[in-house]
C-alpha cells in the first residue's frame, strides 16, 4: 500500500536512476504519480501500483527537521 503523499514529498527508490541517483521529488498525484529525479531532473509518471512496489522510503522534509516543538 503506498504511504500519503504530497506534492514536494522526497522518495527514496530500490533501484539506482541511470544518472546514479535514488531520490525523486513529487511532482503530481492522481491515477499516476509523477516524479522528478534530483540527479538529473528527469521527469516521470508511474501508476500508483508500480510506485509503491518501487517506494524504499519517504524522506523526511528537511524544513520541519529544522522546525522548534
Amino acid at each position: 500500500m503506498l504511504p500519503d503523499l504530497q506534492l514536494g514529498d522526497t522518495l527514496r527508490l530500490r533501484k539506482q536512476h541511470p544518472c546514479g541517483s535514488y531520490d525523486w521529488k513529487v511532482t503530481r498525484l492522481g491515477a499516476d504519480i509523477g516524479l522528478e529525479c534530483l540527479g538529473c531532473g528527469r521527469r516521470v509518471l508511474l501508476p500508483r501500483r508500480k510506485l509503491a512496489r518501487r517506494l524504499k522510503l519517504v524522506l523526511p522534509d528537511e524544513n520541519d527537521a529544522n522546525l522548534p516543538d
